[in-house]
């Protein structure tokens, strides 16, 4: 009988035992985590924060784990469901304006912070990383452009210290630099190029920018603007696809729509209905929607018509939530 009891009292203390040594594990686990965590991204309360994460001011709690997940890699971008069962093109547009019309979060940049453009706007709200980045001159700006666009923003950020790296393919020399100003000779794809035609072409050359931060050893980027004139959704489509948009603090994307752009088939809902499939993947990389600019001197036509009062050229201003600069 003795023998039996003891026996039970050394199987009780050895679950004791193991379940005391899964907690210590457990919880000096989730304590490093805490601490690696940025101090404003660490949540203040755990309720109130998946209770405001779908709020125009929200900044997501980010989770290196939940992260890793969704960096699989894919082929083929995952539509949207339609925005109604008619699939007509004034559902589908109506969704897609007053999605891109609709800040999710607001920036309370600094009173000293560098002068913003109504366009081209930043965002150097203190709980992103990007000010800091500016603030201590290691920063490092991607423009990619085709020629002829305005460079009030990238020469302001040049002046301020950080590192920019314009893309143009129609200048002549191979690269070219001026003070914290690099120009390169090159056009950003979203395919790699037919080497048979490369080497017709004298002066200019195209490549991934998957492929360009790979070739110059560029880890992150903190300011990525596009500007390429109707090319931007297939390009898009190649960093989502190729995720290099988790290496990007800031997006600011020029957005064309008086038609479907390079290489986007389908009927008008479905041109539509891809566009918001593909901003609604920048979500899934903790992006979240900051400016809209409504361009006045563009052409007021959405896919060639007058619908609800549109635009055909918008800038939207993306912010990477989750970004942690080096």
């Amino acid at each position: 009988m003795n023998r039996c009891v003891l026996t039970r009292v050394c199987v009780l203390v050895s679950v004791l035992c193991l379940a005391a040594h899964v907690y210590v594990e457990f919880k000096g686990y989730y304590v490093k985590r805490w601490r690696t965590l940025a101090p404003h991204k660490r949540p203040q309360n755990h309720t109130k924060t998946q209770e405001n994460r779908g709020s125009s001011d929200s900044v997501r709690t980010c989770s290196p784990t939940d992260r890793q997940n969704r960096k699989s890699l894919r082929w083929k971008i995952k539509l949207k469901p339609w925005a109604s069962e008619s699939h007509s093109l004034e559902d589908e547009a109506f969704r897609f304006i007053k999605y891109i019309t609709t800040p999710q979060v607001s920036c309370r940049n600094p009173a000293d912070s560098l002068p913003v453009q109504e366009s081209w706007a930043l965002c150097l709200d203190n709980r992103f990383d990007l000010a800091r980045s500016i603030n201590t001159k290691h920063c490092r700006v991607y423009s990619l452009g085709l020629g002829g666009e305005d460079k009030q923003l990238e020469k302001a950020l040049a002046k301020a210290g950080c590192e920019v790296h314009c893309f143009n393919p129609s200048i002549r020399e191979a690269h070219l630099q001026d003070s914290h100003m690099w120009l390169h000779r090159l056009s950003i794809d979203w395919r790699d190029p037919n080497p048979a035609i490369m080497t017709q072409r004298q002066h200019s050359s195209t490549m991934k920018l998957s492929a360009v931060l790979k070739q110059y050893g560029h880890k992150q980027v903190d300011v990525l603007k596009v500007d390429m004139e109707s090319a931007e959704w297939k390009i898009l489509e190649n960093l989502i696809l190729e995720n290099v948009l988790y290496s990007v603090g800031l997006l600011l994307l020029e957005v064309h729509l008086h038609w479907a752009g390079f290489e986007v088939s389908g009927d008008e809902p479905s041109v539509v209905r891809y566009w918001f499939s593909l901003l609604k993947e920048l979500e899934k990389t903790d992006f979240r929607l900051y400016h809209s600019y409504r361009h006045p001197a563009k052409p007021q036509l959405f896919l060639q018509k007058n619908l609800h009062n549109a635009s055909s050229t918008y800038i939207l201003g993306w912010v990477n939530t989750c970004y942690l600069a080096q």
